[in-house]
């Protein structure tokens, strides 16, 4: 549609020169260069595209130069590694985080997502955290890996500032399971063990501890099956296993699940359920739920609302008390999985 006006413009312009250069008396113009008008005036059309596609495709430029202005100006990333205070190689080896006035926001102009947050998830218990959408669940998890710096507060693992390490000293220490599980282009080892720092025998050891061992085993690749982009050879459920393989294989004293099983079904919700009870029973395992039965057996339960605390307790003594937030939620979720069926 854009070709066809901007032909017709063409049209227009060269059948009103042609009319112009008609109307001039005689002898006002040369008739040679009434001609060579007329014949250059034929090529308008290409001329007047090719200046359209310029003027377009510089503007492009500029919108990509201006792109890379912007992003030259974010701040970059605070240091790897702070070599003047590196945590020791044990730590953390209770697990405890400690959170202190914590308030968090996205950027200066921002209103707060987190608004001074208090508490302790003890080292070695099941903590889940609740909430309703942007109740600040997921930024209190980037907050503890330092993908959100804090305005104000502090969060420290056992007793150490993580704002005082460098990332790379902080994220190696700590798990994840993510809500959408990742896997990379390569083989099933590269996809375990990215470092090449277990053998053979210990991933088997994790594949098998997952369920999925019997299933590498079926490839005639073993170890070295291929893993396409995005993992789109494998299903969800084992995207996920194979995260849940990672972290049987690292061991991290502190293993935060970010509604990890949304996107599976309730067999494997409960397979991976089942084998954090058995290989993470003295590890600090902090889950932000999607499924409130993914916490129910919790030790702990922070209800989060509006980036506030507004109850944090056992699941058992919340349940107790039919007027607790926490109550009126389970029962929400209940009647809502109910009607489903």
């Amino acid at each position: 549609m854009a070709l066809l006006r901007l032909s017709m413009l063409s049209s227009v312009t060269f059948a009103f020169s042609l009319v112009f250069l008609i109307s001039i008396p005689t002898g006002v113009i040369d008739p040679s260069l009434a001609g060579l008008a007329v014949t250059y005036g034929l090529s308008l059309n290409t001329l007047q595209a090719w200046l359209i596609w310029t003027l377009c495709n510089l503007e492009n430029k500029i919108i990509s130069v201006e792109r890379i202005l912007q992003y030259a100006s974010v701040p970059s990333e605070p240091p790897l590694v702070i070599e003047s205070n590196r945590p020791e190689k044990s730590w953390p080896s209770r697990g405890e985080v400690d959170i202190r006035d914590l308030q968090v926001r996205y950027a200066p102009h921002m209103p707060l997502v987190l608004r001074g947050i208090t508490c302790t998830f003890k080292g070695g218990l099941r903590t889940g955290i609740v909430g309703r959408t942007g109740s600040g669940k997921s930024t209190l998890i980037q907050t503890l890996f330092r993908i959100v710096e804090p305005s104000a507060g502090e969060i420290r693992i056992d007793g150490v500032n993580i704002l005082t390490i460098g990332l790379h000293d902080l994220r190696l220490r700590l798990s994840i399971i993510p809500q959408d599980p990742t896997m990379f282009e390569g083989t099933v080892r590269s996809n375990l063990d990215p470092l090449e720092e277990y053998t053979d025998d210990q991933i088997w050891e994790a594949l098998d501890k997952c369920q999925l061992g019997d299933e590498v085993r079926r490839k005639e690749q073993k170890l070295d099956s291929s893993v396409s982009e995005n993992g789109e050879n494998w299903s969800m459920g084992q995207r996920q296993l194979v995260c849940l393989g990672r972290v049987l294989l690292k061991r991290s004293k502190i293993l935060v699940l970010d509604e990890a099983t949304a996107s599976v079904d309730t067999a494997t919700d409960n397979l991976i359920q089942k084998t954090l009870r058995e290989h993470f029973a003295d590890c600090t395992v902090i889950t932000i739920a999607h499924r409130i039965s993914s916490v129910i057996d919790s030790d702990m339960v922070l209800l989060l609302s509006n980036g506030i605390i507004e109850e944090y307790d056992s699941p058992v003594r919340l349940l107790e008390d039919k007027s607790s937030s926490f109550a009126k939620l389970v029962a929400e979720y209940t009647a809502r999985s109910s009607s489903s069926f």
